[in-house]
């Protein structure tokens, strides 16, 4: 598994791990029962706090794609369906940020596609 991390980004941290691990996931790199890596050694090997990868694993332990244990870590849970859908999901939110759109108005926006 491959993670970079960009300092200049406006992006946070454990944002961009957890991204980098959904696309892994939407890839089907990674796959239901696979184990990631520890949070002391992801984060030893990015170089960042041990807390910054929990949150990335927290993130993606919300939207249903790794299940999170004590002793026996982050395992993957979610199919590269779902975690493809999340990443495009995040990638419109952003966008839509950028551009000075409301969640309201983004949310309008989706709404109005699907009729």
């Amino acid at each position: 598994m491959l993670i970079r991390i960009d300092e200049t980004s406006s992006t946070p941290i454990y944002a961009q791990i957890a991204a980098a691990i959904r696309r892994e996931i939407g890839a089907q790199k990674l796959g239901p029962g696979d184990r990631l890596p520890t949070a002391r050694d992801l984060a030893s090997g990015l170089g960042v706090n041990v807390h910054t990868v929990l949150r990335a694993y927290q993130d993606l332990r919300d939207e249903g794609l790794v299940d999170l244990r004590r002793r026996r870590g982050a395992i993957v849970v979610g199919d590269a369906r779902r975690a493809a859908h999340l990443d495009a999901l995040k990638a419109y939110v952003d966008a839509a940020s950028r551009a000075g759109m409301s969640a309201e108005e983004a949310a309008e926006l989706v709404k109005g596609r699907m009729k």
